[in-house]
């Protein structure tokens, strides 16, 4: 087996993972945001979507990257499919700072360790209904 072949399998395993992440992702937000709706009615539930399932697509666009760069890189560094990944970059960076800006309400320059599983995390945590363990008093 070629370099090549085995970078192929390895950026269609990060494929994969990102895939497999956002799939687990939409079940878990639905599970976080249907706990809210019993707990707490129906704008905190979405809310609690709206927060745990952006994260979930950062950490899932922020894989796929990976899987896009690892394939350019690696696999066929030719001008064409390097322009296409800097395209794909930009998309992506674009949506990423879009999806934090909307969750969170702040740009990401002004604010720190707001990215992938913390953040995730956090939004679990400030979802969870009242009373429950770990769970943050509203401001």
């Amino acid at each position: 087996m070629r370099y090549t072949d085995v970078m192929e399998l390895v950026a269609r395993g990060f494929e994969a993972i990102g895939v497999g992440v956002l799939i687990l992702g939409l079940v878990w937000s639905a599970t976080v945001a249907a706990r809210m709706w019993r707990a707490a009615g129906g704008k905190r539930g979405f809310q609690a979507l709206r927060e745990t399932f952006g994260s979930v697509l950062l950490l899932g666009l922020e894989i796929l990257v990976a899987a896009d760069l690892i394939r350019t890189v690696a696999v066929s560094p030719t001008l064409q499919n390097v322009t296409v990944l800097g395209l794909i970059v930009l998309i992506r960076t674009f949506l990423s700072v879009s999806l934090q800006v909307e969750i969170e309400g702040t740009p990401p320059w002004r604010r720190a360790l707001t990215s992938g599983p913390s953040s995730i995390a956090r939004a679990s945590r400030a979802n969870q209904p009242p009373g429950a363990a770990g769970a943050e008093e509203p401001d």
